[in-house]
């Protein structure tokens, strides 16, 4: 049996396109809000599909275990919650929850019991009601239970999970935000925008302490393709980001660059995975990259081009990655060197 994460999809039929013998799961991403994890025993949660303003959750039915009784169960396909008032642009799973983010709200549904009505809706405090920007990237801090969020108003914003409440607003970026990430044993937090900066924030102070004009370092500027930062990831002592920029993977207590990749056009998701990186984005393959700044392989892949990658490195059973981008079909490795199977909505 195979495990995929967080899917993105234009439609909800879903079907396998290669067949490998096992049932494709997918329990959401980790995240602590909660121990518990919101499934009865010997289930699996169920696989987010975002399509505009709505969640469609894929459920199915675990395999009978031997010598179990083999009746027939009535086949659940599909649930539909209307989430936001327009599209939702980002998802984050935890083991009893799930977070979605739209247009100037978050909003939190049970897995356990996923219906109409979400347990809440936060809006941040934003400074304007004439205009609602949109929430690109959320990220987690497990420490003190906290949710940071970044988006079209160009501010982090810091939500209390335990009260409930927005309790700090990171003011910097001068363009909107694109991605979030975070240190946690260091206490930070790193922002990628528009305006070309990684801002580094500390989360003690929430001030920021450094900021990275990352196409004012020739070796990954790339003017004909603008400076925004749409990728940001980190490791312990290292960042890997890119967008406009080449893709970069960068020494974080030096603050300076020490390879940089040559990929072709935008790179939108990367991530560690070993003693390799792995990045998407323009172009059919996901890239393969050693530490060094060489290409190692782009492994082929159905979409055109690919917006995201998820890793679940939370089992060692399940471990897969998947790919999504410009088509209805979802790209899963059992090996991260070859496409085992599609999932097509």
């Amino acid at each position: 049996m195979v495990t995929i994460d967080t899917l993105y999809s234009p439609r909800l039929s879903f079907k396998t396109t290669e067949h490998v013998g096992a049932a494709a799961a997918a329990p959401p991403r980790a995240g602590d809000c909660s121990r518990s994890t919101g499934a009865e025993p010997g289930t699996e949660p169920p696989v987010v599909a975002e399509q505009r303003d709505s969640l469609h959750v894929l459920v199915r039915h675990p395999a009978p275990r031997r010598h179990e009784d083999v009746s027939p169960v009535p086949e659940q396909t599909c649930s539909q919650t209307a989430s936001h008032e327009g599209p939702v642009f980002s998802l984050l799973s935890t083991n009893p929850q799930l977070l979605s983010a739209g247009n100037g709200e978050i909003s939190c549904w049970s897995w356990s019991e996923l219906s109409v009505k979400p347990l809440w809706t936060k809006r941040p405090n934003y400074k304007s009601s004439l205009v609602t920007p949109e929430i690109n990237s959320m990220v987690l801090i497990p420490r003190d239970n906290s949710l940071v969020v970044g988006g079209g108003d160009n501010n982090l914003h810091i939500l209390d999970l335990e009260h409930g409440a927005f309790k700090s607003v990171l003011q910097g970026h001068t363009d909107y935000i694109h991605c979030v990430s975070v240190r946690e044993r260091e206490g930070e937090i790193l922002s990628g925008g528009e305006d070309g900066a990684v801002r580094i924030w500390d989360c003690r102070t929430n001030q920021s302490v450094h900021c990275i004009d990352v196409s004012k370092y020739e070796a990954c500027a790339r003017p004909q393709l603008g400076k925004w930062i749409s990728c940001l990831t980190t490791d312990s002592d290292w960042m890997l980001c890119g967008g406009g920029p080449s893709l970069s993977l960068w020494h974080l207590r030096s603050l300076s660059p020490t390879s940089v990749f040559p990929l072709r056009g935008c790179q939108r998701q990367a991530a560690f995975y070993q003693d390799m990186i792995l990045a998407v984005g323009d172009g059919a393959f996901v890239s393969h990259c050693l530490l060094g700044g060489e290409v190692k392989s782009q492994i082929p892949c159905t979409p055109q081009s690919l917006n995201t990658l998820q890793l679940n490195t939370n089992s060692t059973e399940h471990r897969v990655l998947t790919v999504g981008g410009s088509s209805s079909h979802v790209d899963v490795f059992t090996n991260v060197s070859y496409k085992a199977f599609s999932l097509s909505f």
